[in-house]
């Protein structure tokens, strides 16, 4: 079951009488994956999107382990794997398509947990299988926060409503409209690549690798392929001015440099081809100075939000979801303002490791240079994905605990 539309008035209803009432901006990974803990601990979130349905852009995912704690507390582990591949070899081409190196996958998968391949609509009915409730096109028109809580203006069509919140969770992505009207969120910091990439969805052929990850780091462009539940996703990434002639132009261009081939890639680069209005992902990011005030939180890609370039984005956001719920379950007893500031201090660093390694992975797979390409294939040679990862496997490594930041909390209260 996917999420089910409510009408605002129900949702407030039942959130009336909840120890801590609580908004959630964004329907999409993160925002229904804390509202679906919140929900789990007894709580009734009102959750508001600015979308007119639950039907998300047609894009993949892969998810490392990091989501596990998350998705077993939600009980939902059995639908997550029916509606999901596993992972477990990676393969790099170089610029004419030859093959660099394929990497085993399981020092991540083996060790930690599941390392799964999932389309992002499929993702949002895992983590709305409970039939979450959300109010659509609905925006924040204003929010004032004072010290017993948050004042928030809702537009819903045509008409504006005013409620009071002990807790915003603003989680509306990586281009949020909410975040803005915080104050002292602080400015952004920003990567724009200059590229930008084509999403589509490619019949998998009759000798497909269903476990295999494949990427093609070409000069002046990028052919990636991911499996999923009965497709393979594929995106073509270039410079944006190279891209703006349109797919069939580009398409023929990445053929032109490639010196081989395989049924996949020629899958891939067809379905790009034929999607009348392909996906398109402008590959740039975001980074956000403070992410807590007393009542209010970014989330997601609001605080954090990633290049694709090591497929973490959205783990990190169910990780950030998953800390942030179980902690807030002690907020009637600990505070709720102590608690958000022990969360940013815990979880910020981790998110920020894991968006530094996708921006130095995309320093090193975004370049035009034919000379820089052949350099790069044959550093690439003697790296493995393992290393290439460094920074995501140590998060792996050493997960969060929200148990034992609540309890520093409550050490740092009676100081």
């Amino acid at each position: 079951m996917a999420a089910r539309a409510q009408t605002l008035a129900a949702q407030l209803a039942r959130a009336a009488d909840d120890p801590i009432r609580t908004l959630v901006v964004g329907a999409g990974v993160a925002g229904m994956a804390v509202a679906e803990m919140l929900r789990q601990q007894g709580w009734h979130p009102v959750v508001v999107d600015r979308a007119r349905d639950d039907r998300a852009p047609g894009y993949m995912l892969a998810l490392m382990p990091m989501v596990d704690s998350l998705i077993a507390d939600l009980g939902v582990r059995d639908r997550y794997l029916a509606e999901s591949v596993e992972l477990s070899r990676y393969r790099l081409r170089d610029r004419t398509g030859r093959e660099v190196r394929t990497d085993s996958l399981a020092a991540v998968v083996d060790r930690y947990g599941d390392y799964r391949g999932i389309s992002r609509s499929s993702l949002q009915e895992v983590l709305s299988a409970s039939g979450g409730e959300v109010t659509f096109e609905t925006t924040v028109a204003a929010l004032v926060e004072h010290p017993e809580g948050v004042q928030v203006r809702l537009r819903t069509a045509e008409t504006e409503t005013i409620h009071d919140f002990d807790l915003v969770i603003v989680a509306d992505g990586i281009r949020s409209t909410t975040r803005d009207l915080i104050p002292g969120s602080g400015p952004l910091e920003k990567v724009d690549t200059g590229w930008g990439g084509w999403v589509a969805w490619a019949e998998p052929t009759d000798d497909d690798e269903p476990d295999l990850g494949e990427e093609i780091w070409g000069a002046g462009f990028l052919l990636g392929t991911y499996p999923v539940k009965g497709a393979i996703g594929a995106i073509l990434c270039g410079p944006a001015e190279d891209l703006a002639a349109g797919p069939q132009d580009f398409v023929r261009h990445v053929r032109s440099q490639l010196r081989t081939s395989s049924p996949r890639i020629e899958s891939a680069l067809a379905a790009v081809t034929a999607e009348p209005d392909p996906y398109y992902w402008p590959l740039d990011d975001a980074r956000t100075a403070r992410w807590t005030t007393a009542h209010t939180v970014l989330l997601g890609d609001a605080a954090a939000g990633f290049l694709p370039t090591a497929g973490i984005g959205a783990g990190m956001a169910m990780e950030s979801a998953w800390v942030l719920a179980r902690m807030l379950a002690h907020a009637p007893e600990v505070g709720l303002a102590a608690l958000l500031a022990e969360y940013e201090r815990v979880q910020k660093p981790r998110v920020e490791a894991a968006q530094g390694n996708s921006r130095e992975l995309a320093r090193l797979m975004f370049r035009r240079s034919r000379t820089l390409a052949v350099v790069r294939a044959w550093v690439m040679r003697a790296m493995s994905v393992t290393v290439a990862l460094g920074p995501i496997v140590r998060l792996l490594q050493n997960p969060p605990d929200p148990e034992r930041a609540v309890a520093e909390t409550e050490v740092r209260a009676a100081r």
